[in-house]
């Protein structure tokens, strides 16, 4: 299958690409290389399976379409974003550039050149704010408290309307708070990454707040499987991807301390950040029943995985 992915050197999306190089698709890559990193690929590029990387912003509509037209891929996965919570609060309009612009570019290249299916990769806590119903199913409504989450739902419109207006099929994840191999550390890395940096070199973490704010962590694998199933269904319209379980940072903090023979500092502690949500689970029962996707990979056994390969 001719397949491309956005946002293919980042974390998830450079583990997607090891996936659909393996079913043996022929792949092409789309990043800015902005937060993705050219060594993510370095296992697809050996494979010798002739995958095609572009070094480009997703915004830019005429060179993205010049892509779209020469790969005509039949099925595409939009990963590419700015995903910093806070720096979408800075620079609002920076992040409405890549993340709804940009997706309005790939949607339009995929009209253009008779995709198949657009599996567009949202998120979970981002967009439900501070839900009073936990966890959160995908018909609450969305009250994003961020620049971020506004911009990811704008996106997701956008998803639909191709899909009334013209018809192509779009599906849009909305995963909790991912985490895995190739998470970065630095820059705008994810705090399970950050963590196990921090433990790693014995250094002091440092929480936001009070430690108690809670997240559903799901492990990339887990994101990677339910992207091949959306892409393989007719199913449309947003769907949670996660554990469907509240996990705090203090909790998470103890689970590095059971997981490790290392001894984990204790934490420092910060203001909490604006724009950042207290509590966070998304509800994975449509999922499971139109998808057939469970998550399969427990938060201890996934840190034991990362740490293992640090």
């Amino acid at each position: 299958m001719r397949t491309l992915v956005t946002g293919g050197a980042g974390f998830i999306g450079s583990n997607l690409v090891d996936s659909l190089i393996v079913r043996g698709d022929q792949v092409t890559v789309i990043d800015d290389f902005s937060t993705g990193r050219q060594a993510n690929l370095e296992a697809a590029l050996g494979t010798g399976s002739g995958i095609t990387v572009h070094h480009l912003d997703v915004s830019d509509a005429p060179a993205v379409m010049t892509i779209f037209e020469s790969a005509r891929p039949e099925v595409v996965f939009h990963l590419a974003a700015r995903i910093d919570v806070r720096r979408s609060v800075s620079d609002p309009a920076g992040d409405a550039k890549v993340n709804v612009l940009g997706t309005i570019a790939v949607l339009e290249a995929a009209r253009a050149c008779g995709c198949r299916r657009v599996v567009n990769v949202s998120s979970g806590g981002a967009l439900y704010g501070e839900a009073e119903d936990l966890p959160t199913p995908e018909h609450y409504p969305v009250r994003p408290l961020a620049p971020y989450g506004q911009g990811k739902s704008a996106a997701e419109g956008y998803c639909e309307l191709y899909t009334r207006l013209h018809g192509l099929s779009t599906i849009s994840l909305r995963p909790g708070n991912v985490y895995g191999p190739r998470q970065d550390a630095e820059g705008e890395g994810g705090v399970v990454a950050i963590f196990c940096g921090h433990l790693m070199a014995g250094r002091m973490p440092t929480v936001y707040g009070d430690g108690r704010q809670t997240r559903d962590w799901v492990e990339v694998s887990d994101v990677v499987r339910a992207n091949l199933l959306a892409a393989g269904s007719e199913l449309t319209g947003p769907v949670n991807i996660g554990h469907g379980q509240e996990t705090s940072v203090l909790q998470l903090l103890d689970a590095l301390r059971d997981v490790s023979d290392r001894p984990m500092p204790e934490p420092q502690f910060a203001p909490e950040r604006p724009g950042e949500v207290r509590r966070s689970c998304v509800d994975v029962s449509h999922a499971r029943r139109e998808l057939g996707w469970v998550p399969e990979i427990d938060l201890r056994d996934g840190l034991r995985t990362i740490l293992a390969r640090l």
